[in-house]
């Protein structure tokens, strides 16, 4: 009788040893779940259909591995672990609103896929845009379009691309919002992938700016540029012919330019193309680049990426470095505090000569225009 319950003993024994190494062998169970978003994020990896990664993800596997269906929640974190350490952001990602520096490239990108709109008035043809056609338009001039207000044939010869608006010529928000409802259209029927607006102050250097919005996908939401303010815009919203609300947004001031993708352009049109981009900018009683960042941001929900590449002449414009002029979308001129504002530079030009410092800017970054003088230090 006692060896038979020693041996029962014995087995018990085993039997409760084996028990615990299996536990302690085997993988620790995953967390609980709620079946339906669990099949959510399955369904978000696989594709619809269970048999397709979620977009980005293919481009993170290893090449030559063929993706396959996911089963369980384990394997999908495992999955999305491991891609995101092997592979680091998906190609094409769009990267964070506060981040406008480029990036490596997104797509192949050509001056033909780009419509540059400058905004100018008939007054300012010879003062500003002379010398703008001398500078960065003379290399440019088949991505340029410039946007005035009055007929100007002298200014026809030296540019095809020359558009009457037949708007006013007041510096007013109706006239200034009706300019921008003609660049957008205009931009709409080029087909091209991207638009940026500049203004007759501005000097657009252009390898930087393709270098930029390369490194964006023109398909997908894409808001670039600089803003004036230090904060959101507040300003109130007519719902109805009785009613109004307040609404705050950031937007990019049109002194410095922006850059919006064809994919976002598309999205705005019910409320800019044709005539709506005016009775927008009537509703909140706000100027063309702030009509532009109420219908990306308030009504798109698009935020704006900020970038410090786009200079107007409302910062201080002498603390631009020399030595990155070269990385600088855009630049400007003009007055700041009271004082004459423009980029420092050495150049081969006097200041009486060159006060825009435009002229020197051109030659430092393409030094082989002809008018250049070819022994000139910087």
């Amino acid at each position: 009788m006692l060896k038979r319950c020693g041996r029962r003993l014995l087995l018990a024994l085993a039997g409760a040893l084996l028990a615990c190494l299996l536990v302690l062998t085997a993988d620790p169970p995953p967390p609980p779940v709620p079946a339906e978003r669990g099949r959510r994020a399955l369904r978000s990896l696989a594709g619809p259909s269970g048999a397709a990664p979620a977009p980005g993800l293919e481009a993170a596997a290893a090449p030559g591995v063929l993706v396959r269906e996911v089963h369980s929640l384990s394997e999908y974190f495992s999955l999305l672990t491991r891609s995101r350490r092997d592979a680091g952001p998906p190609p094409g990602s769009v990267p964070r609103p506060a981040d406008g520096h480029p990036r490596p490239p997104a797509e192949p990108l050509t001056p033909h896929d780009v419509f540059i709109a400058v905004k100018t008035t008939k007054k300012f043809h010879r003062a500003r845009l002379d010398l703008l056609l001398e500078t960065w338009i003379s290399r440019h001039k088949e991505m340029t379009y410039i946007f005035t207000d009055g007929e100007d044939e002298a200014l026809a010869r030296r540019t095809g691309n020359v558009v009457n608006t037949n708007c006013s010529a007041a510096h007013s928000r109706q006239a200034l919002s009706c300019k921008m409802a003609v660049e957008y259209d205009r931009f709409v029927e080029s087909g091209r992938k991207w638009f940026c607006h500049v203004d007759d102050d501005n000097y657009v250097n252009v390898r930087a700016l393709l270098k930029l919005l390369a490194s964006y996908p023109h398909t997908q939401d894409i808001y670039l540029g600089k803003p004036s303010l230090d904060r959101p815009i507040q300003a109130t919203e007519r719902v109805s012919e009785s009613k109004v609300r307040p609404v705050h947004f950031w937007f990019a001031t049109g002194g410095a330019g922006f850059c919006i993708s064809r994919g976002l352009a598309l999205k705005m049109s019910p409320w800019a193309s044709g005539g709506h981009f005016m009775s927008t900018a009537e509703r909140i009683r706000l100027p063309d680049d702030c009509t532009i960042g109420y219908i990306v941001e308030a009504l798109l929900g698009v935020p704006l990426i900020r970038s410090g590449l786009f200079h107007s002449h409302l910062e201080n414009l002498q603390q631009v470095p020399t030595s990155e002029l070269h990385e600088q979308v855009t630049l400007s001129y003009g007055m700041f505090e009271n004082k004459r504002n423009a980029v420092h530079i050495k150049g081969p030009f006097s200041v009486e000569a060159d006060p825009s410092r435009f002229r020197s800017i051109h030659c430092h970054l393409y030094p082989d225009t002809p008018w250049c003088p070819h022994t000139a230090i910087f």
